[in-house]
């Protein structure tokens, strides 16, 4: 088999890392390279089987359908339903999240399924352990705490089960006081919502229909979904069913409940929902790439039902929520989709973002996913400025009160998520950072959802996504440790040191681009971005330390465009200045893998070398990055093939010079990011401006060279971001901590 000059340069720099020292650094992956392939295979089994969601079964909303009766006759509509509440009364004698105790969860859940009992006058010795359970923990109820974790509507529902009961005769044991206070916070509720608003329109409201008084059910019909259903929700829709026995909401019912063999989730479908959040888990777990055509098929289907007026977890729905709008914006452009934040605009008033009109708490997580959207905005998008300051003003004071659980998720680490996106915004996030924090972040199977009732998303929430990740970085790890190995010993070999270079200097240039192309297959470019910082740092010293610089430089560059040949077999002998041109052209011989690629990686060092100077060197040193990675990885010599617009390419290479030259000089004078005025509002307005042109993907240029571009620019502007005691911690998390 013909073996491509890629192919073979690949091959020699990984054997050149591996045998270091003449012998191979053998490392025993036996169990891990048996393992990965089949937890890659599964993920990606999951990923095609996606269909409408894959969520838990609610006994709350399984207790509404299993009360149906029959359209002609007495009897349970659902007889299966009523099989499944016996079948899954937990040994305490509620029903609701097993592996999580939530008060508000096990009631609700515990009195609708003993209700159901009831209605059709079945097992007592279930109702009775439902009921007991129901009157211990009815002091719980008051535990103010529980304002922090409130179940969607449950002012408005758990009133309508308790005046059920009543009627059904079901002695709950609890005293007048507290009727009286939970009737109190229904009425207040109610009050605030006009009549109108729950017959004109797809709002909300209509999660909790079964609660609601005084319906026009006429007016309600004209807003079932498409599906038959109430606003997708089994419980709302079983309710509508009972008081007007139409045939659309039972025929949802039915599938439902074949799907779902007796039980029904607490909404139905789910497929937009988790199309995006599944994205998003393997993207910041660092293994998308290995699901690179699942993605796009997801995305694909996503972006079908794309519009300005936003998304909703379901696409049966006509409506939409910020979170979802601003999951899916976020996603999509970060993917080369064209979206508007006009979507985003819907959810502005005084402002201020909501979630849904008329919510009485922001949700923490919804203010989450609308500040990381507003973090890839391009020039002119005004909505998305002021969304991200308010939501950077909500989420700074959230955590500044030590407020940070939400009332849609309980997920193993909301503050780390919430700290990490204030203090590491997209414009300074290095891919393996992320990855290593939310590695310690991501809960799999443990984080669980709050809606009218407690749910588990098990494509989302995934144990298998979490090991598959950690085995994934642990063999990032290994990786790292072996060529960083040998960028160490070739530092030491060329003497480097003796122009400055220390050892830690090698570290975070080798961390830095491990941090930005991390892919096993692009060794070359890794390495190649490494050494090229690294001889930049060493080639910067030796002029800084001349008493005639612009004179060393001059004569630096006619050595080095001479006769390369001769300057490599004789560098080693000559002077120190004879030495770091050998480092350099051994280098430059090194990375090319034919004399095209040699002689424009040659090219690329001259001009920087031409316009270096002590004061500013840094936006030049970025622009010989970005060559020296696409040079030794083939693409650079492919431009000519490309249909490419040099007008734009040239517009890549100046924002990138600029930005890493403003980053750097406000470095230098001491300035955090925080702090630097007009500079700061410069930097901003070209790092979106870098953003359009990376993201938006109409110049012709390939989607690899674009992100090249921004990983270079984002590496500069991390370290002008963080301090050198972040950064330390960083590269010890990163590369040497084992991921437990």
């Amino acid at each position: 088999m013909k073996v491509s000059n890629e192919e073979a340069h690949e091959a020699s720099i990984k054997q050149v890392v591996l045998e270091v020292d003449g012998t191979k650094d053998v490392i025993s992956q036996k169990d891990e390279k048996k393992k990965m392939p089949q937890m890659i295979n599964d993920i990606r089994s999951m990923m095609r089987s996606i269909g409408d969601g894959e969520i838990s079964i609610s006994a709350y909303d399984t207790a509404w359908v299993a009360i149906v009766k029959k359209m002609d006759g007495d009897s349970p509509q659902f007889p299966s339903s009523i099989r499944w509440i016996i079948q899954n009364q937990l040994s305490d004698g509620s029903w609701g999240d097993e592996a999580f105790f939530l008060v508000q969860d096990r009631m609700i859940n515990t009195l609708a399924c003993v209700i159901a009992l009831k209605s059709w006058n079945i097992h007592e010795d279930e109702q009775e352990k439902g009921l007991s359970f129901i009157r211990e923990n009815w002091w719980r109820l008051e535990d103010e705490e529980l304002d922090d974790w409130m179940l969607g509507g449950f002012e408005i529902i758990f009133p309508r089960l308790l005046e059920m009961a009543v009627d059904l005769g079901l002695d709950v044991h609890c005293d007048e006081y507290a009727l009286r206070d939970v009737f109190a916070k229904r009425d207040q509720k109610l009050a605030r919502i006009p009549k109108d608003l729950l017959h004109n329109a797809h709002t909300s409201l209509l999660f909790s229909l079964e609660g609601m008084q005084d319906v026009d059910w006429k007016r309600i019909l004209k807003l079932r979904c498409p599906d038959g259903s109430i606003m997708s929700c089994p419980a709302s829709t079983a309710y509508a069913l009972m008081q007007t026995g139409d045939n659309k909401c039972l025929e949802f019912l039915d599938g439902i409940i074949k799907k779902f063999n007796g039980g029904a989730p607490t909404f139905y479908p789910i497929d937009l929902f988790e199309h995006l959040w599944l994205v998003d888990r393997l993207v910041r777990l660092g293994i998308s790439t290995y699901f690179t055509s699942e993605i796009k098929e997801c995305l694909e289907y996503v972006y079908r039902y794309w519009s300005d007026k936003g998304l909703f977890c379901t696409s049966d729905v006509p409506f939409s929520d910020i979170d979802d709008t601003a999951m899916g914006f976020r996603l999509l452009r970060l993917h080369g989709y064209h979206v508007s934040p006009r979507a985003l605009k819907q959810f502005e008033m005084d402002g201020e973002f909501f979630c849904f009109a008329r919510e009485s708490n922001k949700s923490l997580t919804c203010a989450y996913s609308l500040y990381r959207a507003c973090q890839v905005a391009f020039p002119g998008e005004d909505d998305l400025q002021r969304a991200e300051i308010f939501s950077h003003q909500f989420l700074h004071d959230r955590r500044d009160s030590h407020n940070l659980k939400d009332k849609w998720l309980i997920p193993k680490d909301l503050s780390g998520e919430v700290g990490y996106a204030l203090d590491m915004p997209w414009k300074a996030s290095l891919p393996r950072i992320e990855t290593r924090m939310y590695l310690e972040q991501y809960g799999g199977s443990n984080d669980v959802w709050i809606a009218k009732v407690l749910y588990r998303m098990y494509l989302i929430n995934n144990d298998i996504l979490l090991q598959a990740a950690k085995a994934d970085f642990s063999s990032f790890q290994r990786m790292c440790r072996l060529e960083l190995h040998g960028i160490k010993k070739w530092s030491k070999w060329k003497n480097l040191e003796m122009y400055g270079v220390s050892p830690k200097s090698v570290l975070q240039a080798y961390f830095l681009a491990a941090s930005s192309i991390f892919e096993p297959n692009r060794a070359t470019e890794r390495l190649g971005w490494a050494r090229t910082a690294v001889l930049a740092e060493a080639v910067s010293s030796h002029f800084r330390r001349s008493t005639s610089p612009d004179t060393t430089r001059e004569g630096f560059v006619s050595k080095l465009t001479g006769d390369r040949c001769n300057n490599i077999e004789s560098g080693a002998k000559g002077s120190t200045e004879s030495s770091l041109l050998h480092a350099l052209h051994e280098h430059i011989s090194f990375l090319s893998f034919d004399d095209a690629s040699s002689d424009n990686l040659c090219e690329s060092w001259k001009q920087w070398i031409v316009t270096w100077t002590s004061r500013d060197c840094q936006g030049n040193a970025a622009l010989l990055l970005v060559r020296a990675v696409e040079i030794c990885s083939g693409r650079h010599g492919c431009l000519t093939d490309q249909k490419l617009d040099l007008y734009k390419y040239s517009w890549l290479e100046h924002l990138t010079s600029s930005i890493c030259r403003k980053v750097c000089a406000r470095a230098q004078d001491g300035q955090s990011t925080e702090n630097a005025g007009d500079s700061n509002r410069q930097v901003d307005l070209q790092m979106k401006e870098l953003a359009r042109c990376v993201l938006k993907g109409d110049s012709g240029i390939n989607e690899p060279t674009r992100h090249t571009f921004l990983h270079v620019v984002k590496s500069f502007y991390y370290v002008a971001h963080c301090s050198p005691e972040t950064v330390d911690s960083h590269i010890s998390k990163v590369m040497f901590e084992d991921v437990i």
